[in-house]
């Protein structure tokens, strides 16, 4: 049957070509956009193999399964360029997925999924959490920038130290946000389970074991396509005309995020908003409170130190982000007007990044 699912698995022939061509060294423009096809299904299969899980494990696990392989693949790629040292497409991805899941995946579920409705209702205690964990992470990511300028870049060893400690306090508000979602306050929270696998999935179940051995396997392939890509992406940005900082924040962030703004777009069209905002915001929130600091905690382990000093413009772009984001879903209700908002401020930073 023709299906968007189907598509997207057609795509994995791009899996081999892209192994082939990184392998052969090929062009790297090439080796760049065929690496990108290539891990887009294989995202896809990595958050499918997640939804068929959380089925055998119940609410409460599941519900910790999604958080801990939402943005797999987005780790990897930004692992992979961490190891390789490239820093600055590291930053612009984390910033790329984090306003690209706050203003164009939600933007366009407003939009598609309030189109031929009045207005789309969710939960205002969802959006009211998801919206101060967002506030936290702008925080974690200001004080670095700040300190930087305010010493003029002088002493770079404590900038590193900062985030370092920031990344702790990040990662533990993360695990307590989840420890308050998923047990001490699960009931609050009811209206955003209502989406899950049993509601949207149709057809046979995988086996736990099969789950699992393609989460592993598509996990592994991810990660290898994902160092070709990234030893290719500066001179594809090159020949492109494209900065790594552009390449970075709209590009790459667009490759790890497909499989999730698919889904959100989905689920949105079916009048499921809450699910919606649950997946744009909480992939956002995930980026910023546990994906951010894990690469920092990472890069000093590997020797590579990775600091949460974003660039002015960075900053900027994701407090606006969030201060948009915040004031459209407070109230509990969206239209298709709002996505179209938040789509036109999306647009309007990808072009101050293009000239970057």
């Amino acid at each position: 049957m023709f299906t968007g699912k189907n598509v997207v698995r057609a795509f994995l022939i791009f899996v081999p070509v892209a192994l082939w061509m990184g392998s052969t060294h090929a062009s790297p423009t090439w080796v760049f956009v065929v690496s990108c096809l290539a891990i887009l299904p294989l995202a896809g299969l990595m958050g499918e193999a997640t939804e068929h899980l959380t089925h055998h494990t119940g609410p409460g696990v599941g519900g910790l399964l999604n958080a801990s392989f939402g943005n797999a693949a987005e780790l990897i790629i930004a692992f992979m360029a961490l190891r390789a040292g490239e820093k600055e497409i590291v930053k612009a991805s984390l910033t790329g997925s984090i306003i690209g899941n706050l203003l164009m995946v939600l933007g366009l579920a407003m939009l598609l999924g309030g189109w031929k409705r009045k207005e789309l209702r969710f939960s205002r205690l969802a959006a009211e959490s998801g919206s101060s964990m967002m506030v936290l992470a702008v925080v974690g990511l200001v004080i670095p920038a700040i300190y930087a300028q305010v010493t003029n870049h002088t002493h770079p060893e404590h900038t590193e130290s900062i985030s370092f400690d920031i990344s702790i306090v990040l990662i533990a508000c993360y695990a307590a946000s989840l420890f308050f979602s998923l047990k001490t306050h699960q009931h609050l929270f009811a209206g955003e389970a209502g989406g899950g696998l049993d509601a949207e999935h149709v057809g046979a179940v995988w086996s736990k074991a099969t789950s699992i051995a393609v989460l592993v396997v598509a996990a592994g392939l991810v990660g290898w396509v994902s160092e070709f890509l990234v030893h290719a992406v500066g001179e594809a940005g090159t020949r492109l005309g494209l900065r790594k900082v552009f390449m970075g924040v709209v590009v790459v962030a667009v490759v790890g995020n497909a499989a999730e703004h698919s889904t959100a777009v989905i689920v949105a069209l079916k009048g499921k908003m809450d699910l919606a905002l649950g997946i744009a915001m909480g992939s956002s929130m995930q980026i910023a409170l546990f994906v951010a600091p894990l690469l920092v905690i990472a890069g000093h382990l590997m020797g590579t130190p990775l600091g949460l000093e974003f660039t002015i413009l960075e900053v900027v772009a994701i407090m606006l982000s969030v201060a948009a984001v915040t004031l459209l879903v407070l109230d509990g209700k969206t239209n298709w007007f709002e996505g179209v908002q938040l789509l036109a401020i999306y647009l309007i930073l990808a072009c101050a990044f293009f000239y970057i």
